[in-house]
């Protein structure tokens, strides 16, 4: 997982999966992290599902995960502000999702 940090941000590329069968975080055959969420793409709901997830997963307020580029697109650019333990967190969570 290629994570970026900014200060007390983290940024990272996502591909976002929609409609799928469970909710999980994971890096795909290619090494790209990869979010299964059961949400449609449709009308922002797959998005709106997106900044909740990771909102649950590391504790945070959704004001503080935010998509900066791909609201329209299947691959994202997530930042998420909250301090230097977020990428620590993030890269244990994909480890246990392997």
């Amino acid at each position: 997982m290629n994570l970026r940090s900014e200060g007390d941000a983290v940024t990272f590329w996502l591909r976002v999966k929609p409609r799928s069968s469970r909710e999980r975080l994971r890096p795909d055959s290619a090494g790209e992290l990869c979010l299964e969420l059961h949400a449609a793409p449709t009308e922002g709901q797959a998005n709106a599902a997106c900044v909740e997830f990771f909102a649950r997963l590391l504790r945070l307020p959704r004001s503080r995960i935010e998509i900066v580029a791909g609201e329209k697109s299947r691959r994202k650019l997530i930042r998420i502000r909250g301090g230097g333990e977020i990428a620590k967190h993030l890269n244990a969570s994909v480890g246990s999702c392997q």
